[in-house]
């Protein structure tokens, strides 16, 4: 493939930026990659693996003469980093980020760029428990969605660009407004976020009064809830805080469901669970069907490690 942008600016070396960084080295779509981390353990990492073509000391260094500044920062950090290389970047780059919420996102960016600067927000649906920059590996957004939530005066020459970006990494694009894609999000990740992190919390209290049955007998369902909760803390925290309205209407939403539930358990009416257990498996296979998961047995794990030996 061709070069897309010349020189792209990466702010953040996690999971995202860093598989940003292997897509676009591995397909050749970037002239030179840059990048940013405000850690200074996280930027001495990135210079040993070789991440970046360059790590700065600053963002504002790394979005010197950038085409494209990508903000893989968490959500409730964006409004500062924008403030900070707002009066750095060059006319006519596009800025965009990977940010789970979008319309806060956009509420604390676009103030801080100048005119002639592209802001198109974005978020790839695509992820693992993993952060860090040795966290990003090239495949992660193969066959993944990555919405574009543009702004109503968004460079349609720009927005094209980025897609065609995003393609070439292996993704698949499309657009929404931000407020819809919060809300959306808020169904299919934030509330299954925090509905895992629950249940994990509630099972850590119950190995803490009961031993360590919890740990030892985990089957298939828990071993997924403990893999969502491992996410990164801090991301997930200011997504909580920044999609607030959107994931407590689906909390809520949650909870009739399940007053419901218990309703039917409580009243032995297996025909009310068996019908609603259907229809909620047919979800599991449209998933399947859209390519977003493999049906391989037991989810495709490839088995668990041998036991220690004593």
């Amino acid at each position: 493939m061709s070069v897309i942008y010349q020189r792209v600016a990466l702010i953040g070396l996690g999971l995202i930026a860093g598989s940003m960084a292997h897509a676009m080295r591995e397909a050749g779509l970037a002239g030179e990659i840059v990048g940013h981390a405000r850690s200074a353990e996280t930027r001495e990492t990135a210079r040993q693996i070789g991440l970046c073509d360059r790590v700065t000391d600053s963002a504002a260094a790394a979005v010197a003469d950038a085409d494209l500044v990508v903000l893989a920062v968490p959500v409730g950090a964006m409004g500062a980093v924008a403030a900070e290389i707002g009066p750095h970047l060059k006319p006519g780059a596009t800025v965009t980020d990977v940010g789970s919420v979008k319309q806060a996102v956009i509420d604390a960016v676009a103030p801080h760029l100048p005119a002639g600067v592209h802001f198109i927000p974005g978020h790839p649906l695509a992820g693992t428990e993993h952060s860090g920059p040795r966290a990003g590996f090239a495949t992660l957004f193969r066959n993944r969605w990555w919405l574009l939530t543009p702004l109503p005066d968004s460079d349609a020459a720009a927005i094209g660009r980025l897609g065609d970006l995003v393609r070439a990494m292996g993704a698949k694009t499309d657009s929404m407004d931000a407020g819809h894609h919060d809300l959306v999000l808020a169904v299919t990740s934030h509330a299954p976020h925090l509905i895992a992190y629950t249940m994990v919390g509630v099972a850590d209290h119950l190995r803490r009064v009961s031993g360590e049955e919890v740990i030892q007998y985990s089957a298939a369902g828990f071993r997924d809830f403990t893999r969502i909760a491992a996410s990164d803390p801090t991301m997930w925290r200011d997504v909580f805080l920044h999609n607030k309205e959107a994931t407590l209407d689906i909390l809520g939403r949650f909870t009739e469901e399940l007053f419901v539930l218990q309703r039917a358990i409580r009243m032995g009416d297996g025909q009310q669970l068996f019908d609603y257990f259907t229809r909620t498996r047919a979800i599991r296979r449209g998933i399947i069907e859209a390519g977003q998961d493999t049906e391989a047995p037991d989810f495709g794990r490839v088995g668990l490690p041998p036991a220690p030996k004593a």
